[in-house]
């Protein structure tokens, strides 16, 4: 018997261990650790924001909160892959998809995007990519954060960004691909766009409508103004406002144009048996298959946000949502009609929620008269004020907002008596252009489940569809599905960390601001970089965001000709679409018998590119999951050859960026297809490069030192609500427990290939004869001789209670397996005999046991119908 460390050693080569503690705090109990994070999150001030600009907070359904947010047969399942596990979210994804193509009036829609700026992003990446035009035109009147975002994006295109007044604007010389517009726009003003939309699509300009899904349960949508796509986020839609994430973007576009949409789609299909089923009709999947000519890097997308969206629509129905938004309206009417009493002007000549209010009063009142209230407002440079009203806003809210601008003798109760009702009768908008007259949410889906009892059943049945931590492991390689404990997983909840606004001023962040400081000390220990940044809020963001900074590194000094992005061909799929995304060119480096990067190969490359070499983009441990003894020196030859190199592990060992990707090894749960947070760890040379916003920068105390390439998401922090998952997995685990974690992963994986080579091939090992935390199971074999493939290795483990592994990547043609640190003997075991007994399966067809072409496995999965039919093969 040997131990740990011995192990650990054989597998892992000398020259990258770390060779000492980690200098992380003493593990604290599961009781101090929430102890500590709830007076962290006290730290921040909840005050009410009707600061706007894409973000508003609502009111979650308590049934939806506890029953998909807090529920882990919700948050640990995986991407729908395999729709015949993932049928419930694979519904609820599709109600998804129905609520913002009946919102938007376009007809198709994918399961969700990022959020509403990298979503924009996208939508003029889309429209480049069909007409080839490399112009663009922005609103001036765009949220700031969506024209900082598509800005950023645009730069590696080579683009051309024009700003302005979109009603000013010449198609004539139809050289523009798209222009993006807000509606309502980020001033709160609602504007009729038909002759802005006939003009631009005339001479051949797509155009691209920012909006408001909330907005348009009453206002006429987009669809019905010709615009080509409609982007946005579903945040108010019953999803917290988290300081800024996660929350859902939404996209929905032309039937056309849906070859070209980014991220996945949900379709309707028939099963084996001809009955209705649902599958992802297009994925992400295609990245590793096109690699750098893919439509885009989206990997991780928002599913358990955009499901939690979804179940709000259920849940409220197209008259709940259009009662809900009325509402809202009227009490905007009631304050500007105060405001306009008291001699304020209103700026908007229409408006859904928000208005620009240019006072009588000096601002620096306002502001001080706020305070006192505890209420954030927008303050524009011109000296105005936005107020944006939400779903929470009662009469006493009003009355608060009229103290605050001074309305002496102005009140909430006596404005709406001048007008009749909070509820406005509909003949008042029935006069407006703008006043949606087209049904919605007809489907009965939505018509059905406006009760508490009825929603929780409906919830739950579709959870009771799907496969994901809380049945079984799911050991996916590369993916690291682990035990996401529940408590990292409470303070998601605390409301000092859901209900604040993420552009409140700094000083009502500070414990977020704690929170960040000490989750970046904990993981610049554990990488070995210098700073970190939390505004990717994925893994192909985070790609994007380590490359963008490289190039802006290079460009400062001189060398923005060095353009030559070098990826082994065993990389992830993201990796090339990223490297081509951040305007590089991708040049594939191959990998030997052994799974590691072909030495010569790399050397030839080096070569050949060596006056334009930027980086080399490699994973550590490999894709093919082993250890490579020579990563430092392929490090050094990168330097010396002029280029960075980015990786997916510690800096100690020569890297100048990683992105961390903490739905992965830092147990933030993958949430059935998303949330995710995909952080880069960089070197000091590279921290002046890091991601800004230009709302609350993260670079502001760098001042003349920060250099930024831009802006990767919407949010400065990303999807800060879900790093205390994170903060709590560290400090739990302690310096020991944080080792022990990944000896364990390795030993797991290592017992595994040993139990499993004498019935399958284990495709790579080390040199040690060893795998890494994963491994690959060669399946080629079988089909030559029975014609079983990967596939149906994979469906026949459904019958087991098992996700299948990671099939046919990064090797056509087998499973790759990694069980986690997370899984017990007693589960590894059980999965081992499952593909045991799977193989003396195979062995009855290679031996004539059992028919080639109706047999367990081409059959599989086998449903209760099946398994009740009378005769084999035959449905009951």
């Amino acid at each position: 018997m040997i131990s740990l460390d011995s192990l650990t050693d054989t597998a892992v080569p000398e020259n990258i261990r770390l060779g000492r503690d980690l200098n992380v705090d003493k593990p604290l109990g599961e009781h101090a650790v929430l102890s500590r994070i709830r007076e962290i999150s006290e730290k921040n001030e909840i005050w009410r924001s009707y600061i706007g600009m894409g973000y508003h907070n609502c009111r979650v359904p308590h049934a939806i909160l506890r029953n998909i947010f807090e529920n882990p047969g919700w948050t640990t399942q995986y991407t729908p892959y395999q729709p015949e596990v993932a049928q419930g979210r694979l519904e609820s994804l599709l109600n998804y998809q129905t609520l913002v193509t009946d919102l938007t009036g376009l007809p198709v829609a994918n399961a969700s995007l990022l959020d509403e700026g990298t979503a924009a992003a996208e939508a003029m990446a889309l429209a480049y990519r069909q007409n080839k035009r490399r112009k663009v035109y922005l609103s001036d009147k765009l949220h700031p954060q969506t024209l900082a975002v598509v800005q950023t994006r645009a730069i590696p295109l080579g683009l051309e960004v024009l700003i302005g007044d979109v009603f000013d604007i010449d198609f004539s010389n139809r050289d523009a691909c798209a222009v993006l517009i807000q509606y309502p726009d980020t001033e709160g003003t609602v504007k009729d766009f038909t002759q802005v939309v006939e003009n631009a699509q005339t001479n051949g300009t797509m155009v691209v409508c920012a909006t408001d899904l909330l907005a348009l349960a009453i206002l006429r949508p987009p669809g019905e103004l010709g615009v080509d796509i409609a982007v946005g986020t579903s945040q108010r839609l019953g999803v917290p406002l988290g300081y800024g994430g996660p929350h859902a973007g939404f996209f929905s576009c032309k039937s056309p144009l849906v070859r070209l949409m980014p991220g996945r789609m949900i379709g309707v299909t028939r099963d084996a048996n001809g009955k209705e089923a649902y599958r992802l009709a297009l994925q992400t999947r295609e990245q590793h298959i096109r690699r750098d000519k893919a439509t885009s890097n989206i990997c991780t997308a928002q599913a358990l946000l955009a499901n939690m969206s979804a179940m709000y629509g259920v849940y409220h129905g197209p008259e709940g949502l259009k009662n809900i938004a009325n509402r809202i309206h009227n009490a905007t009417v009631v304050l500007a009609r105060g405001l306009e009493d008291a001699g304020h002007v209103i700026e908007n000549e229409a408006y859904f929620d928000t208005i620009k209010v240019n006072p009588t009063l000096a601002v620096s009142e306002i502001r001080m008269r706020a305070q006192q209230k505890a209420i954030n407002l927008r303050y524009f440079r011109d000296e105005t004020v936005g107020i944006a009203l939400d779903e929470t806003v009662e009469k006493e809210d009003l009355d608060d907002l009229f103290w605050v601008f001074n309305c002496k003798h102005t009140t909430a109760e006596k404005v709406v008596k001048n007008l009749g009702d909070m509820v406005l009768p509909k003949e008042h908008l029935s006069k407006s252009p703008f006043t949606r007259t087209s049904e919605f949410l007809t489907h009965p889906t939505f018509n059905t489940y406006h009760s508490e009892a009825q929603l929780v059943r409906y919830m739950k049945i579709l959870e009771n569809k799907d496969v994901s931590l809380v049945h079984s492991m799911i050991p996916l390689g590369s993916c690291t599905m682990k035990l996401n404990s529940t408590t990292e997983m409470m303070p998601c909840s605390f409301p000092h960390f859901t209900e604040i606004h993420p552009f409140v001023p700094p000083e009502q962040a500070l414990g977020y601001r704690l929170l960040f400081e000490e989750l970046e000390n904990d993981l610049c220990e554990i990488t070995g970089y210098d700073k970190i940044s939390f505004q990717p809020n994925s893994g192909a963001q985070g790609e994007y965001a380590g490359l963008r900074a490289i190039m802006s590194y290079l460009d400062g000094r001189g060398e923005s000709h060095r353009n030559v992005c070098l990826i082994p061909t065993s990389a992830h799929g993201t990796n090339p679409a990223s490297a081509q995304m951040a305007g590089m060119k991708v040049e594939a480096v191959n990998v030997d018998k052994e799974g590691s990067i072909d030495f010569r190969h790399l050397v030839a490359k080096l070569e050949k590119h060596r006056n334009n070499l930027a980086c080399l983009m490699i994973t550590y441990p490999s894709t093919n999951g082993v250890f490579e003894d020579n990563v430092k020196v392929v490090c050094e030859m990168v330097h010396e050859a002029g280029g960075q190199v980015g990786l997916c592990r510690p800096g100690d060992i020569g890297s100048d960026v990683s992105h961390l990707n903490l739905h992965k090894t830092f147990c933030i749960p993958h949430g059935g297809g998303g949330p995710g947070m995909g952080p880069i760890g960089v070197k000091l040379h590279l921290e002046p490069y890091l991601p800004s916003h230009p709302i609350v920068d993260p670079m502001a105390l760098m001042q003349k030192r920060a250099r930024s390439f831009g802006v990767v998401s919407a949010a400065p922090y990303g999807s800060a609500a879900i790093l205390p998952i994170s903060w709590a997995y560290v400090k739990m685990m302690g310096p020991k427990g944080l080792r022990q974690a990944t000896q364990v992963a390795i030993l797991n994986a290592n017992y595994m290939a040993k139990r499993l080579e004498k019935h399958y091939k284990v495709l790579y090992r080390g040199n040690k004869g060893l795998v890494a935390h994963e491994f690959i199971l060669d399946m080629r074999e079988f089909k030559k001789i029975t014609g079983i493939e990967a596939t149906d290795i994979a469906k026949r483990l459904q019958d087991y209670g098992f996700h299948a592994p990671t099939m046919s990547w990064p090797v056509a043609g087998t499973l790759m397996v990694e069980p986690t640190e997370s899984e017990d003997k007693a589960e590894l075991d059980r999965f081992c005999d499952a593909l045991i007994s799977i193989q003396c399966e195979i062995r009855d067809i290679e031996e004539g046991r059992s028919d080639p072409s109706c047999n367990p496995l081409n059959m599989a999965p086998h449903p209760i119908v099946t398994v009740d039919a009378l005769r084999w093969g035959q449905a009951a």
